[in-house]
């Protein structure tokens, strides 16, 4: 299992806590300094099943100076969304944690969070 993080989140340092207190095994990637290739972040969006779109926060600053809220959110424009995700790493919602089973969840609730340690 591998949780995405910033450490100056209190969602992902819940999530890690949740992990912690639940005795879970995996590593931690600051994604802000460990910045994900845009095939990193295919690959995790395939196994989130959603869109670049989808994990993207359109209400940070530099979102809004790409004016990225009315960007096109069709299968011409996904490159597009990745390679901005991959330049503005900040961009990347969070916590994103892999599960073994080849998952993945945004682990914005206890809830999600709960839902990935399941999978293992």
């Amino acid at each position: 299992m591998e949780i995405w993080i910033n450490p100056a989140c209190s969602k992902c340092r819940s999530a890690v806590d949740l992990l912690d207190a639940e005795g879970a095994e995996y590593t931690v990637r600051r994604y802000l300094e460990d910045v994900p290739t845009e095939d990193e972040i295919r690959a995790v969006l395939e196994r989130l099943g959603l869109e670049p779109w989808d994990i993207t926060r359109t209400g940070e600053a530099v979102a809004k100076e790409l004016g990225i809220a009315v960007w096109p959110r069709d299968a011409s424009s996904r490159d597009r969304w990745v390679a901005v995700l991959s330049e503005h790493p900040k961009l990347i919602q969070r916590p994103i944690i892999t599960a073994d089973d080849g998952s993945a969840v945004v682990g914005r609730s206890e809830e999600a969070v709960r839902d990935a340690l399941g999978r293992g």
